[in-house]
């Protein structure tokens, strides 16, 4: 149900640039996180016997346990914008032409937006690396989504991963050895949960569940990680059913969860069922995903490019509720969800559902 990032990085090839920017990437989802070039020798760190991120496979321990996370580890934090998101692109591309609508883009492409990790990454611990040190640089703390668990999405849009529970966690303590000591938001695996009994053996459950728990792990030996995993909307799971299922997956050990990712469900609609999951799960806060629900969901509820949807409530860290920790925007508006309801394929950027959503 999620969409993708593209496969190609802000320092890519030119005509992968250009091709962005036009919107005809082919693959499926969000803008992709920027893959500078490897500079690392295979060879080099082999004979040296460091260890690189970048090449080498890493150790796959257990870590302890982290401290409780306690307080707002988002207040008062500047979330970094990604000057080279496909509105970004889309708006530069036709300002001279189109002043206008490049302005309307602008609305999109000027707000702090994650960035979509998975196996569309040629090389992940690169990419984290560089998009952290661009942040970093500007005083500001990334937000990235990690998608990449085995049997995503169920085999419907956004479907794929990786083929292994060891691929899985190489992949993970990669992301973490990217971020390194700097800080960083962390959204773990839309629609895991939630999907959790759609197409999955009981087996195929269990490791998920384990490998939610390792990630959270992992991710928070490093303090400055802030790591919330994701709990579907509020039209989704029952609470009940949610919250055991946040227990079975580590949410102890979370900064807390993450809910209307992708989705269109109104904030106070969702606010009222993170504090009912809240309540049973001692308490943990949350985040909103307030990029495309300025008018609610459809009539019918379809996820899937429904019509007549706008951006909400810009990103901040400011809700005034202390169990709301930030309204973000996850899922980045005028990228589809997938060939349906008239959309190109997923994260292809659709300028006319945009300047929709935008106006």
């Amino acid at each position: 149900m999620r969409p993708l990032v593209s496969p190609f990085g802000s320092r890519g090839a030119l005509t992968a640039v250009v091709v962005a920017a036009l919107g005809l990437l082919s693959a499926c989802g969000q803008s992709a996180a920027p893959e500078p070039a490897t500079s690392a020798d295979a060879s080099g760190s082999a004979q040296s016997g460091a260890i690189d991120p970048a090449v080498d496979d890493l150790p796959i321990t257990d870590p302890p346990a982290p401290p409780k996370a306690t307080g707002n580890p988002l207040a008062g934090a500047k979330l970094w914008v990604d000057p080279e998101s496909l509105a970004a692109l889309r708006a530069n591309a036709i300002r001279a032409q189109e002043p206008d609508k490049a302005a309307i883009l602008d609305k999109i492409a000027k707000q702090p937006q994650a960035l979509w990790l998975g196996e569309w990454n040629s090389n992940i611990y690169r990419t984290v690396q560089h998009v952290v040190g661009k942040a970093k640089a500007e005083g500001a703390m990334p937000v990235f989504i990690a998608y990449n668990l085995p049997h995503r999405d169920c085999g419907q849009h956004s479907a794929g991963g990786l083929n292994s529970k060891d691929a899985y966690r190489q992949w993970i303590r990669k992301i973490h050895a990217g971020i390194g000591q700097d800080a960083a938001v962390v959204v773990l695996e839309p629609d895991a949960l939630g999907l959790l009994d759609k197409c999955l053996t009981p087996e195929q459950q269990e490791e998920r569940l384990f490998l939610l728990r390792d990630a959270v792990r992992v991710l928070r030996q490093n303090p400055k990680t802030v790591v919330y995993l994701d709990a579907g909307h509020s039209r989704w799971a029952p609470v009940e059913v949610m919250a055991e299922r946040l227990k079975k997956a580590g949410i102890e050990e979370a900064h807390g969860f993450a809910l209307n990712t992708s989705n269109y469900g109104f904030t106070e609609e969702n606010i009222e069922y993170g504090k009912k999951i809240s309540e049973l799960v001692g308490g943990a806060p949350f985040v909103i995903d307030t990029s495309r629900n300025g008018a609610g969901p459809a009539p019918d509820n379809e996820w899937c490019n429904p019509p007549g949807r706008k951006i909400g409530t810009p990103p901040t860290t400011e809700t005034g509720d202390p169990l709301v920790h930030a309204f973000l925007w996850l899922k980045r508006p005028g990228e589809s969800d997938g060939e349906c309801g008239g959309g190109p394929r997923a994260g292809v950027f659709w300028q006319e559902r945009a300047l929709e959503m935008a106006q």
